[in-house]
């Protein structure tokens, strides 16, 4: 089969590999009909995560349809269209009974990792994928629900909705600051008004991803590269601050925008990707009553929230910006990669 293969850092190729096999009794084997490509693989390329080896196949998020299923499995069968959660889970563990699936205690990949495709083992961006733990980490999808909407079900939306909405604890009336528009960000943005946010507002570099925030419901947005960009999201909550402040770019400067912005008794949800150290100023925040939450997505909002797309009540939709079949995957990447000029948001890759 071909595979989108890595390197090493700066390197990867859509080349021949082995087809997998079912190696436990919990596997399934899954045709992928369409993947995407997340941040995350970007920070692979770049060598920010060691523990992926040369040669692992990337990807995390994909839809398919089952082509075999291991002695043990019995609720799934082949030609099942399913969605692949980027996240394992054993279902077996204490971890996961206590719905705490991104720190699975099952041995595939390491014990106590959730995120393993394209990380620990071979991923999605591939023609075919080994699903391990299969009944508890693939999602049948209904009909009606199209691979398209169905692929940003396996990572953006559960992440945005679980640690930036559920862990920055939104309530009815709230007012939500989201710094970073991109694909989270927006899944954030799309899922604050499931938990009754009054206000959205929207705060980012890229004028159009503002805008384009609009569809996904943001109330106002607010230019974060003006250099009243604090007053004017303070102006909107009047003066107070706001209650939750979402995290969704990974860097140190956006960590403190949040900072700068939540008011007294209010909740920091970090949702990005860091790769530097960011400062805590404890000596100043203590006083606030901040609460600050961070995580990796558990993904057990999933079947949930694929009732909600069925619905047409999350804008799955919206998200996919960009189409390339699997015989493109190099110039997906190259589209992915340089954002800020292509106005990619999500590319979707179909075999």
């Amino acid at each position: 089969m071909k595979a989108l293969v890595y390197g090493g850092p700066g390197q990867k190729a859509w080349t021949d590999v082995p087809d997998p096999t079912i190696q436990s009794p919990s596997d399934v084997i899954v045709k992928v009909d369409t993947t995407t490509i997340c941040g995350t693989d970007l920070h692979i390329l770049k060598g920010d995560v060691p523990a992926v080896a040369k040669g692992r196949i990337l990807g995390h998020e994909g839809v398919g349809t089952i082509t075999e299923v291991g002695a043990s499995v019995t609720s799934l069968r082949v030609g099942d269209r399913v969605i692949i959660s980027c996240i394992k889970s054993c279902g077996h563990c204490v971890n996961c009974k206590a719905g705490l699936y991104s720190h699975c205690l099952g041995e595939e990949g390491a014990s106590g990792t959730g995120w393993v495709f394209g990380h620990l083992i071979d991923g999605t961006q591939a023609e075919f994928v080994r699903v391990p733990y299969a009944e508890n980490s693939l999602y049948l999808l209904p009909e009606g629900v199209s691979d398209q909407q169905a692929v940003m079900l396996s990572d953006i939306l559960p992440t945005g909705f679980e640690i930036g909405v559920q862990y920055g604890r939104v309530k009815p009336g709230d007012t939500v600051a989201v710094i970073g528009a991109g694909p989270v960000g927006l899944a954030a943005i799309s899922t604050a008004g499931l938990y009754g946010a009054a206000t959205v507002i929207a705060v980012d570099l890229d004028a159009h991803r503002l805008e384009k925030s609009r569809e996904f419901g943001a109330t106002d947005v607010v230019l974060s590269s003006d250099a009243d960009w604090k007053e004017q999201v303070m102006l909107l909550t009047d003066g107070q601050g706001v209650d939750v402040a979402i995290e969704a770019v990974g860097i140190p400067e956006t960590f403190t925008m949040c900072i700068d912005v939540v008011r007294p008794g209010g909740n920091v949800a970090n949702v990005g990707v860091h790769g530097k150290a960011v400062q805590l100023h404890v000596e100043d925040l203590w006083i606030r009553n901040i609460n600050i939450s961070m995580g990796l997505v558990n993904t057990n909002t999933t079947p949930m929230l694929l009732k909600l797309v069925a619905q047409q009540k999350v804008p799955a939709d919206s998200f996919a910006t960009h189409h390339f079949t699997f015989d493109e995957f190099m110039e997906a990447y190259d589209t992915f990669a340089r954002a800020a000029e292509t106005k990619a948001l999500k590319v979707v890759i179909t075999a």
